[in-house]
């Protein structure tokens, strides 16, 4: 009898143990450095966690100090975890890659980051090619009125010009007569950057200036085209990604402009709220 009944001690003890477990929220999150920590700052922003003292734009799960909700976090790759959404309750996702899903940004993101200007995006090149006629040229056409209000038409909000004085799309310091016939090539991820990039190639085409958009979907190519001279410039990533890459792989690519910044959002998968959350 003392066996049967305890027995039936374990039994209950586990059936609660799993029936707990199983009450914890997950949520996705990138696994790179930089988008990590900037998704676990959203988290903090609206009192779901709280990291440690000090931590900052280098945060890892490692950093949290307080979890009340008890959230378990998979770490998983930025491009990837629109393809997730289903199986968590909810993801932390860039808000390139939510458009890239189709997903809405303003509308269907439950909370979205403020307009972080250390997240702005940039156009990179190789060290020592900054001030060249063709990265001008297209820092200029990328900085013009023109990209900023299609940015502003087309993304209502989702993505956001950091330009401060737009201009009119040329550099006066450039000699666009001797770029006349040649091509400026780009490596961006597919949206927005390279639907942005097709209103610079418009600009840069008054001058017979040829602008190539190569499209990438990682984070580790349009970096590595840059640094061996493959490509003029990459357009793609914020600064802090940037200086991680850098220093993880001895590369020498460094900011000519920032040009917009995409906040990021937290999205329901299991969940359609944050009632859970809260």
């Amino acid at each position: 009898m003392k066996k049967f009944l305890a027995l039936i001690l374990c039994a209950l003890l586990a059936f609660a143990f799993t029936a707990c477990s199983s009450n914890g929220l997950e949520i996705a999150v990138p696994n790179d450095t930089t988008n990590e920590a900037r998704a676990l700052l959203l988290l903090e922003a609206n009192g779901i966690i709280k990291l440690k003292e000090g931590a900052g734009i280098t945060a890892t799960i490692m950093d949290i100090a307080e979890n009340p909700k008890n959230i378990t976090f998979k770490e998983v790759e930025a491009a990837q975890i629109p393809n997730i959404l289903k199986d968590v309750d909810y993801a932390v996702i860039n808000s390139n890659y939510a458009i890239e899903a189709g997903l809405d940004p303003m509308k269907q993101a439950l909370t979205v980051e403020g307009s972080y200007s250390a997240y702005a995006n940039i156009v990179a090149v190789k060290e020592g090619n900054e001030n060249t006629d063709k990265v001008k040229a297209l820092v200029a056409a990328l900085s013009s009125q023109k990209v900023a209000d299609y940015i502003t038409a087309t993304y209502a909000g989702a993505v956001v010009s950091t330009v401060d004085a737009p201009t009119d799309g040329f550099d006066a310091s450039v000699d666009y007569a001797s770029l006349a016939g040649q091509t400026i090539t780009v490596a961006a991820s597919p949206a927005p950057h390279a639907e942005i990039l097709a209103v610079a190639k418009e600009i840069l085409a008054e001058k017979n200036v040829t602008l190539e958009i190569m499209e990438f979907t990682d984070y580790v190519q349009p970096n590595n085209v840059v640094e061996s001279g493959e490509v003029d410039a990459n357009y793609f990533q914020h600064t802090p990604y940037l200086d991680d890459f850098n220093a993880k792989n001895g590369t020498h690519i460094v900011s000519a402009a920032a040009i917009h910044v995409e906040p990021m959002g937290l999205y329901g998968g299991k969940q359609s709220s944050l009632d859970a959350l809260k």
